[in-house]
């Protein structure tokens, strides 16, 4: 039998959250501060609640997905008698210490906690390739993962409720700096010039299967920066540098000025002038660290 999951905040996300649990089975029911968004869930079985205690107490599973870890404060303040002996899921978006904070409410209230971020947007949920990262005690993880299952694929961080926002912003800077280099990669290669002109479709498809070996480099240099010994083996810092010279010479020429490869000869000449041009590329955390060796 489908476990009962209540679902609190219907806007975008919130309705998306609702909508995967109705479609895996779950019996489901909903409330938002704001009524009448409810009515495509009612119509596919969900039950609708007037009030948020009432919602609270339909199941034993209750996951709340707000505009704001103040929202869900406001919310579920009054709800100490409600939540005792509930499993409350948080899905919405805030700091580390937000997170804490949050955990330490559902303490008091009696519930269990998990603080989870969600790696998709709303079109994305249920798709089992969606990532949902969730921190929290193990036990609680375990006992409703295969629920959770049904917003795409659950994975359980750690016991700390803080570290899924921890990741959820680490994740997002590699985002953001994946896709700022792949637009610098299209406007330099799609620019006019010898050899240009490539589109930003043609070039992905190439893009796409050098990620692997971008991959391969990650996975490699990961036991550097835990151990904080940088062999460089046969591509050591000064070779990289090297080759960011000619990255921001053809720049230059075809006119593109994001200034990423400013950025990168900045950082990593650093390192070099601190006599570490034969260490791995990974040696540069420890010059992007506050305080860091050098």
């Amino acid at each position: 039998m489908r476990a009962k999951v209540t679902v609190l905040g219907l806007g975008p996300m919130g309705a998306a959250l609702a909508s995967a649990f109705l479609a895996a089975g779950h019996p489901t029911t909903v409330w938002n501060r704001t009524p009448g968004r409810a009515g495509a869930l009612i119509d596919r079985g969900a039950r609708e609640e007037s009030s948020a205690a009432a919602a609270v107490t339909a199941g034993p599973l209750v996951v709340i997905c707000l505009v704001s870890y103040d929202a869900v404060e406001e919310v579920l303040a009054p709800l100490s008698a409600q939540l005792r002996g509930r499993t409350l899921v948080n899905l919405t978006s805030g700091s580390p210490v937000q997170a804490r904070e949050a955990a330490a409410l559902a303490q008091r209230c009696g519930a269990d906690y998990l603080d989870g971020v969600i790696m998709t947007t709303p079109p994305g949920i249920g798709r089992p390739e969606s990532l949902l990262l969730h921190g929290g005690a193990p036990e609680v993880f375990a006992a409703y993962r295969d629920t959770l299952a049904a917003l795409g694929d659950p994975v359980h961080v750690g016991a700390d409720p803080a570290l899924s926002s921890v990741y959820d912003t680490a994740l997002l800077s590699q985002m953001w700096g994946t896709l700022t280099g792949w637009l610098h990669a299209v406007a330099l290669i799609g620019s006019d010039g010898p050899g240009g002109g490539v589109t930003a479709r043609e070039y992905t498809g190439i893009a796409d299967r050098w990620m692997g070996s971008v991959s391969a480099f990650m996975n490699a240099y990961a036991p550097h920066v835990d151990s904080g010994r940088y062999p460089g083996g046969d591509f050591t810092l000064d070779l990289h540098l090297r080759t960011m010279e000619v990255l921001s010479h053809a720049s230059e020429l075809r006119g593109v000025a994001s200034g990423l490869p400013q950025v990168f000869e900045e950082l990593t000449r650093r390192a070099v002038d601190a006599g570490h041009g034969d260490d791995s590329y990974a040696r540069l955390v420890e010059f992007m660290r506050v305080g860091g060796h050098v």
